[in-house]
């Protein structure tokens, strides 16, 4: 291996440990509520939280996010009810936060009720996701047009400016949800996020700021 080589394959190292850690005693992911493991396969680093009850975090510790984009592989599973995966932002606390999950046992429902209820937008803990759905319904959740496999790996984007949240599914250039921020959150914590009695999978995480 030349130096070039050796320098390069260090740094990439060093970067997957400064942004995700090797175990859940790292400094760098803190979880609440759910069991962490960070693994290594085929050379990319993949998170992963465990399934328990009630919601779970694996907070970025020493990274802080208001506006930009955040961009990562997510995969949950087709189980119904027992399936909700996406990415807490805005974090003042560890109750306190805007977030954008997904149902993977919706994407492709036979019933068109329940598609429709595929991605989500909550503001807890005032605004979880049935205040939202009885109070404004059809504004919070959407289907996703082309769903992707509900047992695979999925591409997603949450892009903020301001108030305003787009999320964007697998670089398709049109949004499958867009909202405005309901609480004026001022938090900067930000990080995987899980549903009760879920567990879920991220990897190629980059946020832009």
């Amino acid at each position: 291996m030349n130096l070039m080589k050796a320098l390069s394959t260090a740094a990439m190292l060093l970067f997957a440990a400064c942004c995700f850690g090797q175990s859940n005693k790292e400094p760098n992911l803190h979880a609440v509520g759910r069991n962490l493991s960070v693994h290594e396969e085929n050379g990319v680093t993949t998170v992963h939280l465990d399934e328990k009850n009630d919601d779970g975090k694996a907070w970025l510790i020493g990274q802080k996010f208001t506006n930009g984009t955040i961009e990562f592989d997510i995969k949950g599973k087709d189980t119904l009810q027992h399936s909700f995966v996406g990415f807490a932002f805005h974090g003042v606390n560890d109750s306190t936060y805007d977030c954008i999950y997904f149902r993977p046992f919706n994407f492709k429902a036979a019933d068109a009720v329940r598609r429709s209820h595929a991605v989500q937008y909550v503001s807890p803990p005032k605004y979880d996701w049935e205040i939202l759905r009885n109070q404004f319904p059809n504004k919070y959740e959407q289907p996703l047009p082309i769903p992707p496999d509900p047992n695979g790996w999925f591409h997603a984007k949450i892009v903020v400016k301001g108030k305003h949240i787009s999320v964007f599914v697998n670089n398709d250039p049109k949004a499958v949800l867009e909202v405005d921020q309901i609480v004026p959150l001022t938090g900067k914590m930000l990080g995987y996020w899980v549903g009760n009695t879920s567990g879920g999978w991220w990897k190629n995480l980059k946020i832009s700021r």
